[in-house]
């Protein structure tokens, strides 16, 4: 008998866990208007056998306005202010542009910047791990890049973001110095083509 309580007592909390950490998604998604962060990100190959890491900042300004500014160890900004999306590379001096109607959709930063999260994406919880708990978001549309995305939230704050694309490389995004609801100048978010600068249109 006390072992199917305790049994009842863990699946419970178990429960519990879990409605928190999706419950801790959509508190995010719809409370933290803005944010801005540092990130370090470790890209491994499928078989697990080659791993880059790289770091940088990260704002957002709700909806779809954001900004990646890699640092470390090459440069390179990705820039949205709502209507596109701009992509510059200032060692190959190219910038490349799509509308956020393309470029969004069931993406890592549609997750973190995006609007109405539960039209893109199947979400459900995680058992949690490494200290985190986690939720999945499934992208509902199934031929796109991602395969599979995971959300990863000390208590109420973002801390990891997992990304596995089609080709099974994954990606893990783990943040620091996260600030909500930072008042970030609009300025942050629009983007002035580099004199000289290699303009494609996707």
């Amino acid at each position: 008998m006390k072992t199917l309580l305790l049994g009842a007592a863990l699946a419970l909390s178990l429960g519990t866990a879990r409605a928190d950490a999706l419950d801790t998604l959509r508190s995010f998604t719809r409370e933290a208007a803005s944010g801005r962060a540092e990130f370090t990100q470790t890209v491994t190959s499928p078989d697990g056998a080659k791993k880059k890491t790289s770091s940088g900042s990260f704002e957002f300004s709700r909806p779809d306005r954001f900004r990646f500014a890699y640092a470390k160890p090459f440069e390179q900004l990705i820039v949205s202010d709502g209507k596109k999306v701009w992509l510059h590379d200032p060692e190959l001096n190219q910038v490349a542009v799509r509308p956020v109607s393309r470029a969004l959709g069931a993406t890592p930063v549609a997750l973190l910047a995006g609007g109405a999260i539960e039209k893109d994406f199947d979400l459900a919880a995680l058992p949690a791990k490494d200290g985190l708990e986690w939720v999945q978001a499934t992208p509902k549309l199934k031929e796109g890049q991602i395969q599979a995305l995971k959300i990863g939230f000390q208590g109420k704050a973002l801390a990891a973001l997992e990304i596995v694309d089609a080709f099974g490389q994954r990606s893990l995004l783990q943040f620091r110095d996260v600030a909500l609801n930072p008042k970030l100048a609009e300025e942050r978010f629009r983007f002035l083509v580099p004199k000289g600068a290699d303009v494609i249109e996707q």
